[in-house]
């Protein structure tokens, strides 16, 4: 699978959930490449913390920030790798475009904030846009940084407002706001590999795993 986590806002926790993905699908025994779409290169340097310290499964990590170079290395690596991860910037950028149109799902973050939701519908007419090259292209937005609370207002509230955003699907797999998510991709980790343990965590993970990677 091709998949791209991405939108045009940034400071929603792409890059914390795209290491994340790109580990635990590790842990499984995957072949994973991860593509830094984004300039600031911090998924490149969290995997290459990850490679000094001998951190075993190893990661695949390659940075293409240019729309053309993205889309040249996705061609020549799909085929070696049973997952390519795409992480791009916070912007509506040449490298966003150019995922939309390779990716098989796009994995949309975003908080419970009116400005994170306002924003989806940027990211929205950007895919129905690649809808028009890339049939069958799915787009996904998760509640990322949630808030922690079991029956909080601000989580329900956004999550319904989403559901009104055409050309998206809620997918109900919310991550919420907790340390281990930030702590691991720090250290090109995943919630499975930091101690302590956060059991809660590694359920949320595994839960939107079990949606996102089965869905096609």
């Amino acid at each position: 699978m091709i998949l791209t986590v991405g939108n045009t806002k940034g400071g929603v926790g792409k890059t914390t959930l795209a290491v994340n993905l790109a580990v635990a699908r590790a842990l499984q025994g995957k072949e994973i490449l991860l593509i830094d779409g984004d300039r600031q290169g911090n998924s490149q340097m969290a995997l290459s913390i990850r490679a000094e310290g001998g951190r075993q499964p190893g990661v695949a990590c390659a940075a293409a920030v240019e729309g053309p170079a993205l889309r040249s290395l996705v061609q020549q690596m799909k085929g070696k790798f049973d997952d390519i991860i795409i992480d791009v910037g916070g912007r509506d950028s040449a490298a966003l475009r150019a995922a939309l149109v390779l990716t098989d799902v796009l994995l949309v973050p975003f908080q419970p904030r009116s400005f994170d939701v306002w924003a989806l519908g940027d990211i929205s007419s950007l895919v129905e846009e690649a809808r028009g090259v890339r049939d069958g292209l799915v787009a996904l937005a998760v509640l990322n940084n949630a808030d922690p609370g079991l029956f909080s207002s601000d989580n329900r509230e956004a999550a319904a407002a989403v559901k009104e955003i055409s050309g998206l699907e809620y997918v109900d797999a919310p991550m919420k706001r907790r340390k281990a998510y930030t702590t691991a991709a720090a250290l090109g980790e995943c919630v499975f590999e930091v101690k302590p343990r956060d059991d809660k965590a590694e359920r949320e993970l595994q839960i939107l795993m079990d949606k996102v990677f089965n869905i096609i």
